[in-house]
């Protein structure tokens, strides 16, 4: 994988990603079922895959990462650097918003000052707009912006953000959004209906930007239960369904009115420990049931044996039947600054139990292990796996597992001391989950917007932050995988798996997989003739 570099965005910025576009085809009504609930369509509310993967119907970015993560124009034609701190960008002419309205660099302007400052956002998206000092609107088209040092990552932060409009934006609600009121985007779909954790209905925009859109009408599901999807697409109740369990796709590959489509992704499956407490932590105890007197987990030895006691090519195999690969970092083997030298770590029984001896915890401890239960493939099942491995050497786990709804909320309170969720490096590179889930919390800087563990390594960030800052792509790349082997060293996290994406779709339909693993309807091609 190439990186998202300057060059490349230079480049690239030239193209017309317009004239690529899917033609009109006969209206047809498309039924798509996903397993992830969406939370909200504020665009800017929650940084998760199922609200980007929705999102991204209604409202365009100004930069498009494609189905391999490679950068792309969308509502900016071209973007280049005037000064080291200065970005310039060109806005595609013509763009209408959903209510007729001209798109221009107000609007632009005025998303990047509300991404960041959506009240109550469980995980937001103030880290891909945190470059940006100052906006500069010269014309209409035309929109620069003021960085404080020289940022290279800017077109692929940009790539994160759906654009808003000023007019429809202005002073909304989240709930404004949930609504429908406020969604007035220039994207291929228009607003229908939204029934929150059960579906959302778009139509057609005929008059897209991009090209008038294949499917007259959208039906968008939240089918939560495994089983259940798999019924829904075997049945013909619906069209596609992602998050395939590994244990039907033997099934599904044998029925005819079925084909599967699938890539590796680019979402890491790991445990995070809770950081945010010195002591008194949350669901772990000693073994009589007693509060403890220090947080465990703020022992690097601890960290350590819970990470070496987990046989990650069992979890792959087994657990997850080859739908996965063993992790020992959050990107997959060829991606733009993946460390080679950081191996997934094989299991040692005795040697986790010797660092946990010398933690003193010779008789291990108790502790819960929350997971959801239906986000990711196999989730709960993982989780589960995972514990009886950590039990094994002494660190007595439980397992509460929960809906995503629930669940995603409390993670993001500190509410659990050990628990199991997923992150998918969009951006193709490292710096996103160095930013987003390990950086240090500070809204201010706007990092760590979504570090639910509260991990903090000041030195991290300091390597992070001048990665971020280094314009050429092999030093920068240099860098990134020092981070990389940092965060590992210090086990600010415990990579499990890294899933390989598959959907299963009605047979006659062309769909595109993607690497950050969204559904869309815009991936999916009606069948000839």
């Amino acid at each position: 994988m190439t990186p998202p570099s300057l060059k490349t965005a230079l480049l690239l910025g030239a193209a017309s990603f317009g004239l690529a576009a899917a033609q009109p085809a006969l209206a047809q009504d498309l039924t798509i079922a996903i397993g992830g609930s969406v939370t909200s369509l504020d665009p800017h509310f929650y940084n998760a895959s199922p609200n980007n993967g929705l999102g991204t119907h209604f409202f365009d970015r100004l930069t498009e990462l494609d189905a391999n993560a490679q950068i792309k124009p969308m509502l900016a034609e071209s973007w280049k650097v005037i000064e080291p701190t200065l970005w310039e960008f060109k806005l595609r002419p013509g763009v209408k918003w959903h209510d007729g309205r001209d798109f221009t660099a107000e609007d632009v302007a005025f998303t990047i000052q509300r991404a960041p400052n959506v009240p109550n956002s469980p995980g937001g998206f103030g880290a891909f707009v945190r470059g940006v000092k100052r906006v500069e609107i010269v014309d209409p088209l035309t929109i620069r912006f003021h960085t404080a040092e020289p940022y290279p990552m800017l077109p692929t932060d940009f790539a994160q953000v759906l654009v808003i409009s000023r007019h429809a934006g202005e002073g909304a609600t989240t709930e404004d959004y949930n609504s429908g009121k406020a969604v007035i985007g220039t994207g291929p779909y228009k607003f229908s209906a939204y029934t929150p954790g059960s579906r959302t209905r778009l139509v057609r925009n005929d008059a897209y930007w991009g090209g008038r859109p294949d499917w007259a009408n959208v039906d968008y599901r939240v089918i939560s239960s495994a089983p259940a999807r798999t019924a829904a697409i075997l049945s013909g109740d619906v069209d596609v369904i992602d998050t395939v369990p590994s244990s039907d796709i033997p099934k599904l590959e044998k029925d005819g009115k079925v084909q599967l489509s699938s890539i590796q992704g680019l979402r890491l499956i790991y445990a995070s420990f809770d950081r945010s407490r010195t002591d008194n932590p949350v669901f772990v105890t000693d073994n009589d049931g007693k509060p403890l007197a220090t947080n465990p987990f703020n022992d690097l030895r601890v960290r350590r044996a819970l990470s070496v006691a987990i046989n990650r090519e069992a979890l792959a195999e087994r657990v997850m039947e080859n739908t996965a690969k063993p992790a020992g970092q959050w990107l997959p083997p060829g991606a733009y600054s993946y460390n080679p030298e950081v191996k997934p770590l094989a299991q040692d029984i005795d040697g986790a139990k010797k660092l946990l001896a010398e933690a003193g915890f010779p008789q291990g401890f108790k502790m819960t292990l929350h997971t959801p239960n239906d986000r990711y493939p196999n989730d709960a099942k993982t989780a589960q796996a995972v514990a009886q491995m950590w039990t094994r050497v002494g660190v007595q786990t439980t397992v509460e597992a929960l809906p995503w709804s629930a669940y995603s909320m409390r993670a993001n309170r500190q509410e659990f001391g050990m628990r199991i969720t997923g992150w998918s490096s969009s951006s193709g590179e490292a710096s996103s989950a160095l930013v987003n889930i390990i950086g240090t919390y500070n809204p201010e800087k706007r990092f760590g917007a979504s570090n639910g563990s509260r991990y903090s390594n000041p030195e991290l960030d300091a390597l992070t932050t001048k990665a971020g800052s280094t314009m050429d792509d092999a030093e920068r790349e240099k860098l990134l995988q020092q981070a990389v082997k940092m965060a590992i060293d210090d086990v600010a996290l415990v990579p499990l798996h890294q899933l390989v994406n598959t959907w299963a779709v009605r047979k006659g339909l062309q769909h595109s997989p993607r690497m950050d693993e969204r559904t869309r309807a815009m991936d999916l091609k009606p069948a000839k003739g």
